[in-house]
């Protein structure tokens, strides 16, 4: 078990203890988790058992153990792929709408990765046993190019090229609105929203520094159709810098809420209209700059002719 202590600031009395330790924990922990701990009695405050409703108070010592988690066993599944190029380094693919990346809870089976390592003989291990050979995701909701590494020298250099964003990435979207300018760029650091801790935003501090360049493809009555090119890769970079300009991504409730639905062939779209359209990057081992280019999915075609 790992055990975790916290020590309280004068500036964070009176937060309930539950938020407070949302809001502070490195490890990401979410609300429901922490007031499962104070149900099960695993967490003390100066020693005592407390209530989920304590408000901290200065210089308190909170205390409580994090149980060892049990990894579940990764199968390969014999999912297809849509394979845009592949070879002993290297894997790209065009991920379909509503497939998640990597397993993670509520999702062990049906993942890119179980895919991968029905096709793949190798991947590389440095993001561990749930997430071999993926060097970067994107979400669940956006299809598009994604690249995953087959051995671990790849994976470390295509990681260094994220790193100092020398990858180009583009991304297409249909977003709430029209535009004052063609073309822009979108500055604001990204962290995690203390409102809504499922969601980010741009925030004043504990953030990381997040561009987006957007240029507008074309202006329909109550949307645009964008190309957005990332410099940085924050998650949910695009869809908190749309929904932050007032121009949520068509579909993505959680960051537009109701001004993002839309109802094609008279059901809701499930998820943001956001694909990754292109993919350049220098081969690790050929130092060669190659890029891809992934097709949109049907439905966001079709969208595209109603609109």
């Amino acid at each position: 078990m790992a055990k975790i202590v916290y020590t309280v600031s004068p500036e964070d009395e009176e937060i309930r203890i539950d938020k407070y330790l949302t809001e502070q924990s490195e490890e990401k922990l979410t609300r429901s988790y922490i007031q499962k701990l104070i149900k099960d009695g695993r967490l003390f405050v100066n020693e005592q058992v407390c209530k989920s409703n304590y408000r901290v108070r200065s210089d308190d010592e909170i205390v409580f153990d994090i149980p060892e988690s049990i990894e579940p066993e990764i199968l390969p599944e014999d999912i297809p792929l849509d394979i845009l190029y592949e070879d002993e380094d290297v894997i790209l693919i065009n991920k379909p709408k509503g497939m998640v990346v990597h397993p993670a809870a509520g999702h062990y089976t049906g993942t890119v990765v179980n895919a991968l390592l029905y096709h793949c003989k190798d991947l590389s291990g440095i993001n561990g046993i749930l997430r071999p050979g993926i060097v970067h995701r994107i979400d669940k909701d956006t299809s598009g190019v994604i690249i995953c590494a087959k051995n671990d020298f790849s994976h470390k250099n295509l990681a260094e090229q994220l790193k100092d964003h020398t990858i180009n990435r583009i991304y297409e979207a249909i977003v709430v609105g029209k535009f004052k300018e063609p073309d822009g760029t979108i500055t604001g650091d990204i962290g995690r929203s203390s409102s809504d801790r499922k969601k980010m935003a741009v925030v004043a501090r504990n953030g990381k520094p997040a561009i987006t360049h957007y240029h507008v493809i074309s202006e329909f009555a109550k949307t645009s159709f964008v190309e957005c090119k990332l410099e940085t890769g924050r998650t949910h970079q695009i869809r908190v810098h749309m929904a932050y300009k007032n121009h949520p991504l068509l579909g993505d409730i959680l960051y537009g809420g109701k001004n993002a639905e839309y109802k094609l062939h008279g059901e809701s779209l499930q998820g943001q209209t956001l694909h990754a359209k292109v993919f350049g990057f220098k081969h690790p081992r050929t130092n060669e700059y190659m890029e891809f280019e992934a097709e949109r999915p049907q439905y966001f075609d079709e969208l595209l002719e109603i609109l």
